[in-house]
């Protein structure tokens, strides 16, 4: 059964979601991301994927002090991505709690530099994140389209290595019209070795359902809980969610 990652959003210490990557299009859902983490919790979840969008902004990480707060009033797991573009900044992540390190820009603009992570922290803690436009990566909060794509990345860091991506379609994110099943059956076929995560698109549970049969193992799903699309203690009461 598909495991289910609840994402949490950050902009201005608020919990959000965006339309297609475009940080005009947001909708705050909560002032408090350590409340949801803690719904969250109480649904029966216990990993959940946090991205500090004023961090991707910046290319530092910025909202640190909410991951904190998670791990130490929720117990959770926390993936984190966002902003972290150098040595010390992941460092200052795992510091401030995480369990996994998600890293996108780094890995189109310093591909070196991200291998050296995942030989230092090893696949299980390392995770690339290659959100996709137009069949391309892109970087910097998703502003700027590099000229590689999800395919040539996963194969660089394969020989350093990268255990699992998450792959988010961006045409699709926060659309709630359907994820981009294709494009993960064709990566899973091509990297059978990565564990592949999906992001982006996911509007009810009949599109956990599609994914499931296409053979993810796991997605982030955002907006379809927030817009009640999802029902995410039901959904644990009957499978499993983020372990």
């Amino acid at each position: 059964m598909i495991t289910v990652i609840p994402a949490i959003d950050i902009i201005d210490g608020k919990c959000v979601r965006l339309v297609q990557g475009d940080y005009s299009r947001s909708k705050v859902y909560d002032d408090n991301p350590v409340d949801v983490a803690g719904y969250f919790r109480d649904c029966g979840v216990e990993l959940i994927h946090l991205v500090d969008l004023d961090g991707a902004k910046a290319s530092r990480p910025v909202n640190l002090r909410v991951l904190e707060d998670i791990v130490s009033k929720t117990s959770l797991k926390v993936e984190f991505g966002g902003g972290v573009k150098n040595s010390g900044a992941v460092s200052s992540v795992f510091d401030a709690g995480a369990s996994r390190v998600i890293c996108g820009s780094v890995a189109c603009t310093e591909p070196e530099l991200f291998a050296s992570w995942l030989e230092k922290y090893g696949g299980a803690k390392m995770v690339l994140g290659a959100d996709v436009r137009d069949g391309l990566v892109a970087v910097n909060g998703w502003e700027e389209k590099s000229s590689v794509s999800a395919e040539e990345l996963l194969a660089r860091f394969l020989p350093s290595g990268l255990q699992t991506t998450i792959v988010t379609d961006i045409s699709k994110d926060g659309m709630l019209s359907g994820p981009a099943v294709e494009m993960y059956r064709s990566l899973m076929s091509g990297f059978p070795e990565v564990r592949i995560i999906a992001s982006g698109g996911v509007g009810s549970e009949a599109d956990l359902e599609r994914l499931d049969e296409a053979g993810v193992p796991a997605v982030v799903v955002g907006k379809a809980i927030y817009e009640g699309r999802i029902d995410l203690a039901a959904l644990c009461r009957r499978q499993a969610c983020a372990r």
